[in-house]
């Protein structure tokens, strides 16, 4: 089920929201309700998977359980759980990547089944990986700040709540478990998470869904134009954006509307300027999350020498951009960061660019997300050199002109909000009945305008629904 849907927007939250304030009033009532609207959620349309969830729930329980109590074994239930949910993930996700590799690189003839992916398998499987390594931290150590749940529901409903389920953020346990039970919701908390749901709508429907029409146009095209190239690049970056911040507001929202305080995922990453800022801003969460269970345990940056710091980067950075995809695009991707990582961690190039900082974290975000976009390794080689001007691709084409002259201003509007114009303006005149009624006005504006949008308008998830 996609939030950007009729289904979720006039049939499943309203009647979760109704179940939940107007029948529910104990707090394990609501908890076991939303895990069961959770799980739900995220059985619509493919049922068979929620069984791989329930099953990862079940396994990382019993496993912290074991954990807390074995003391000296404790390492290895804590081994059985991580060997368990990485070999989930990478049985559904990277098994067939995996074979057909191995066929190219030494001529192999091995058999490569066909593998449906459960949606959203990479964000349930680390925050699951997130509870067992914190279970395991605390059983370690003399604060005792997360100690294993004995009710499998309050797991379940860590690992499943359906606001973050699909796309994120990923939430670490540590900051989620106090909220099982003593969260409160308020009217204010609610007002502020209608807010965000709907700024996150629009962004999908309005900008993200338009600039995908120009994006598909460019990459698509047998041939296309110098310009044309440039122009799809520019639109995917927006677009791209736009959808993964726009569902992260939309999780946000919904957490607020029952009482979850969600982490922030984005904070304007075009503003950047390094590579090292830039995954600062963008997708914060799962940067989070490698920095606090694979970065500072290899040693961090804190190491001896130089070579350790570079190892320690290149797994790093090869398992981020493996984790978006089962894709050689994604870990060319992902190694192109850590060559610009390193040598501005190297070379202390984020105080040296100055000005130019922008410009450089820029040009190397749209020229990977090519790459990011493209099937394959050689649709991207190809589409990068058309935009350089290699091979036989004219300078411009009319098509060009056409997609820009119908889409300038979603393209305007994505560079606008882009940077932090909205929460300014809101500073500067937030106060007062007459700002208050502006805000409300704008916000019914923007729903109506998604809503009407999605009338007639094709199937379009969530672009990290496919990590």
């Amino acid at each position: 089920m996609v939030f950007s849907s009729y289904s979720f927007l006039f049939l499943f939250l309203p009647e979760v929201l109704f179940v939940y304030y107007a029948l529910l009033r104990r707090r394990q009532s609501r908890n076991l309700f939303l895990l069961a609207a959770s799980l739900a959620f995220y059985a619509y349309g493919e049922p068979a998977f929620v069984l791989a969830m329930i099953a990862s729930i079940l396994v990382n329980w019993l496993c912290a359980l074991a954990i807390a109590r074995t003391g000296a074994r404790a390492k290895l239930f804590f081994l059985l759980a991580v060997l368990f949910d990485v070999g989930l993930l990478f049985t559904f996700k990277y098994l067939a990547f995996f074979l057909r590799s191995l066929n190219t690189f030494f001529d192999c003839r091995l058999p490569v089944p066909r593998i449906l992916l459960p949606i959203g398998i990479s964000f349930f499987t680390f925050q699951a990986l997130s509870y067992v390594t914190d279970v395991y931290r605390s059983s370690k150590s003399k604060d005792g700040l997360c100690p294993a749940q004995k009710n499998p529901l309050h797991v379940g409903l860590y690992i499943a709540l359906f606001p973050q389920l699909i796309a994120g953020p990923i939430v670490r346990y540590s900051d989620f478990a106090g909220q099982i039970l003593s969260r409160r919701e308020t009217l204010s908390g609610f007002s502020e998470g209608v807010r965000r749901f709907i700024g996150g709508l629009a962004k999908k429907v309005l900008l993200a869904d338009n600039l995908a029409l120009v994006a598909d146009y460019a990459f698509g095209a047998e041939n296309p134009a110098v310009l044309s190239a440039w122009l799809g690049a520019a639109a995917y970056t927006l677009q791209l954006y736009y959808d993964f911040s726009g569902y992260s507001d939309m999780a946000v929202g919904l957490g607020k509307m029952f009482g979850f305080t969600l982490p922030e995922n984005f904070n304007y990453p075009y503003l950047a300027k390094s590579a090292s800022e830039f995954w600062r801003r963008w997708h914060i969460s799962l940067g989070a999350w490698f920095r606090d269970y694979v970065y500072i345990p290899l040693g961090g940056g804190r190491v001896s020498s130089k070579g350790r710091l570079l190892l320690n980067l290149f797994v790093v950075w090869s398992l981020t951009g493996l984790w978006h995809g089962a894709n050689w695009t994604f870990v060319l991707w992902g190694l192109m960061f850590f060559v610009l990582i390193a040598l501005e961690k190297l070379f202390a190039l984020e105080k040296r660019l100055g000005g130019w900082g922008h410009l450089y974290t820029l040009f190397f975000v749209v020229f990977g997300l090519v790459f990011f976009r493209s099937p394959d390794l050689a649709g991207g080689l190809r589409y990068a050199g058309t935009m350089f001007g290699l091979g036989d691709a004219a300078f411009w084409e009319p098509a060009a002109l056409f997609w820009f002259r119908e889409h300038w201003v979603f393209f305007l509007f994505g560079l606008l909000f882009a940077v932090p114009v909205a929460p300014r303006l809101a500073e500067r005149f937030g106060t007062g009945k007459a700002a208050a009624f502006l805000s409300a006005a704008v916000q019914c504006l923007l729903l109506l305008l998604s809503v009407s949008y999605l009338v007639g308008s094709r199937y379009s998830p969530f672009i990290y629904f496919h990590f």
